[in-house]
């Protein structure tokens, strides 16, 4: 090889990789990465990066691995943050914004999977660093703008989460979590949790009668509390983007449709769907209660989320989301929603979370094109530990359907991504839904590898006989067949939904 070709071979790896230490053996790099789904790019850094640490069994080499994809990860955060100056328009900017608070979203999650944690919390810290990567993507291509942005490196910190989430799965074994309380519960919080009325820190009322006339000014007031905050927002109409990021937050209201927050933004009007939510909730250990969000950007505007949370732990309790195309954005984490109403027309309820929804009211709405769809869950890799589970619920239309039914089709939902994850179970379905049940996103995609399975729902859009026919769709018969996707398995909610004082049914 000729010296100066060699030589600048080795300074273009220090510039853009750092100086790389060869303590492993190619043949030791290539023998673990044919193991994982993606060993391209886990031969070629492993082989040019610094040492990670040991690589002797299994288990070393999955943190050898999470290592390598957070260094990844955050080269590809400095090329984002470092590609604002490039935005040539408001649009780019838009998706541009969202891809910041997603990748430092990914690199918190996977420093909490190198930091002790079980397997379960590692899969799902994993799971999510991975949508977040996906949903920066996907902000670019429904604005209608360029991804040349993104940087070159986000397929190969994809590639090389997806690894790790084959590994960890591979090594995988659940925990028992009794008598344990999540990260986020702290001793002197379990009194206040089981207690049916907890004790408010702050006031929201527009009266003024209060500590703040806007939910954003309480929950701004939130971030230096270490324990359970408790925001209390009395009845009226607040019209306003609110976000959550502080951990341990909890809004109680005044019920629904006396407690209401509204927004208005849209993909229609500009904003990505990531940005569009009236309130986004990403503080695990979020409690929500008694309250209404609301998205009035109407169907034309198409995507517009009324609530997205990407909280771990977080629970819902007695409230409605009501929006038409993307209501519930349940974009990652573990989630549970009980005794809630949530309305609207396209992919309605969707998002790549762990979530249950549990006792709940399901209203589609009159759609703007004659076709309502459900669910879209977005699983993009199947070691994800995430779907959509509906359990005990109704599915009805709302009375804005009612009179159009006729000229409407209603489906349970269609597969957003490849891996799309749903399960309806013991969940009342009215005669509107059509009897294939199911639709297609775009031909034969994802047909074969989603999941999608009913079990033992009623009413007279209950019926199999006429369902689908795709690889991936199931008619479940036995109990041990959706054990799995139970409160108690899906989210491990008898650990942790106790101190929230929520009603749940852990098994069927």
């Amino acid at each position: 090889m000729n010296f100066r070709l060699f030589a600048s071979f080795i300074l273009f790896l220090f510039l853009f990789h750092g100086p790389a230490v060869f303590s492993y053996s190619f043949s030791e790099v290539k023998l673990k990465c044919s193991k994982t789904p993606n060993p391209q790019p886990c031969e070629y850094f492993l082989s040019n990066s610094p040492n990670y640490g040991p690589m002797l069994n299994d288990p070393d080499f999955l943190k050898v691995s999470i290592k390598l994809a957070l260094d990844r990860a955050m080269h590809a955060n400095l090329n984002t943050k470092s590609l604002g100056t490039k935005c040539r328009n408001k649009l780019e900017k838009a998706a541009w914004d969202d891809c910041l608070e997603l990748y430092d979203s990914t690199i918190r999650k996977l420093n909490k999977t190198i930091s002790p944690c079980s397997q379960e919390d590692a899969q799902t810290f994993l799971s999510s660093a991975l949508t977040n990567l996906e949903t920066c993507r996907a902000g670019f291509l429904e604005l209608g703008v360029s991804d040349n942005l993104l940087p070159l490196m986000q397929n190969n910190v994809s590639k090389l989460i997806s690894n790790t989430l084959a590994m960890n799965k591979g090594v995988y074994k659940k925990a028992s979590y009794k008598g344990k309380f999540p990260t986020w519960v702290t001793p002197g919080d379990r009194k206040l949790l089981q207690t049916s009325t907890p004790k408010a820190n702050v006031v929201v009322a527009q009266d003024g009668s209060g500590n703040y006339k806007t939910v954003a000014a309480a929950v701004a007031a939130a971030k230096s509390s270490s324990g359970r905050f408790v925001i209390y927002v009395k009845a009226g109409v607040y019209n306003e983007k609110i976000e959550i990021k502080a951990k341990n937050i909890m809004i109680v209201g005044d019920g629904i449709g006396k407690t209401i927050l509204t927004g208005s933004k849209s993909v229609g009007g500009g904003s990505t769907t990531f940005a569009s939510a009236t309130l986004a909730v990403v503080g695990d250990g979020f409690i929500g209660r008694g309250f209404t969000v609301r998205n009035t950007a109407g169907g034309k505007n198409h995507q517009a989320v009324a609530l997205r949370s990407g909280s771990d732990l977080s629970v819902f309790y007695q409230c409605s989301f009501e929006g038409y195309q993307d209501t519930l954005y349940v974009h990652s984490d573990r989630q549970f929603y009980r005794e809630c109403d949530i309305y609207g027309t396209v992919d309605f309820i969707f998002g790549n979370a762990a979530v249950v929804i549990q006792n709940c009211n399901i209203r589609p709405r009159k759609p703007p094109a004659g076709t309502n769809t459900i669910t879209a869950q977005g699983r993009t890799d199947p070691n994800q530990n995430t779907g959509i589970i509906i359990h005990n619920c109704r599915v009805t239309p709302a009375d804005e359907l009612k009179p159009v039914l006729s000229s409407t089709k209603n489906y349970l939902g269609r597969p957003w991504k490849a891996y799309s994850r749903t399960i309806f179970m013991k969940t009342f379905l009215d005669g509107f839904i059509k009897p294939e049940g199911w639709m297609e996103w775009s031909g034969n995609f994802a047909l074969k590898t989603l999941y999608y399975g009913e079990y033992a729902n009623t009413g007279a859009g209950a019926a199999t006989g006429g369902r689908v026919k795709w690889g991936g769709y199931h008619v479940l018969t036995t109990a041990a067949s959706v054990s799995d996707f139970t409160v108690g398995n899906f989210i491990a909610g008898s650990s942790w939904l106790p101190k929230t004082n929520v009603p749940f049914t852990s098994g069927l």
